[in-house]
């Protein structure tokens, strides 16, 4: 990556990085939809950067609005970075969107696990993945982009004493969507949701890449 791509600084500033940016020209086209991003959604603080790239994932200002920050989320996803917590995705496309660079935490993806318990108990793969992750979850970065099924039963052992360092929860669709991030809402964990049937991988990988931004601006 060129070293003008990644200039230290915060971009709550006047200054702007984009780790995943490889060329100059992605490095404009991101810094001019942050530019305009900045203006429609607010600058005021880590959230508004969260929302402003959310926002940009799905081409829609109106994401903004529908974000939900619980219990101080950005702290706590930075302060996990930090220490190198496993970051564990419900699906494919989740894990294979988050950036990868600028720190050494390791990416899961719960359709890997699990497979005996899908068929044993006959539920959702990625919701049996994240039951044979149960040891791994506990200070761990969960990002859920898909799974509602995969939530409720993460909130159900979040129920039961099992703490990750924050959840980030956007599945997307009309079944179950909207009640799996009111569930994650009451839970006495970090969280950032979306609010009703919107959401989906974009919203998710978004959300934790520029925790992921924000930690290598403030650690590199």
């Amino acid at each position: 990556m060129s070293k003008e791509l990644l200039r230290h600084g915060d971009t709550t500033t006047n200054t702007y990085i984009d780790p995943g940016a490889e060329t100059k020209e992605a490095y404009e086209i991101s810094k001019k939809s942050r530019t305009l991003a900045r203006t429609m959604v607010g600058n005021a603080n880590d959230e508004d950067r969260v929302r402003q790239r959310c926002s940009i994932a799905v081409g829609d200002f109106g994401m903004a609005d529908l974000m939900r920050f619980q219990r101080d989320p950005v702290p706590a996803a930075l302060t996990a970075l930090g220490q190198g917590a496993p970051i564990i995705t419900d699906i494919r496309m989740v894990e294979v969107g988050i950036q990868k660079k600028g720190h050494t935490n390791e990416v899961l993806c719960a359709l890997d696990f699990g497979a005996g318990i899908a068929k044993e108990k006959e539920i959702t793969r990625s919701s049996a993945g994240f039951l044979a992750l149960r040891e791994k979850l506990a200070g761990s970065i969960v990002v859920i982009g898909n799974a509602p099924s995969a939530l409720i039963s993460l909130c159900g052992m979040v129920k039961e004493g099992i703490r990750p360092a924050v959840i980030i929860g956007a599945p997307v669709g009309f079944v179950n969507a909207a009640e799996s991030k009111e569930l994650l809402r009451t839970m006495d964990v970090p969280s950032i949701s979306t609010e009703g049937t919107r959401g989906g991988t974009p919203v998710a990988v978004a959300a934790m890449n520029e925790c992921i931004t924000i930690f290598i601006e403030r650690h590199h």
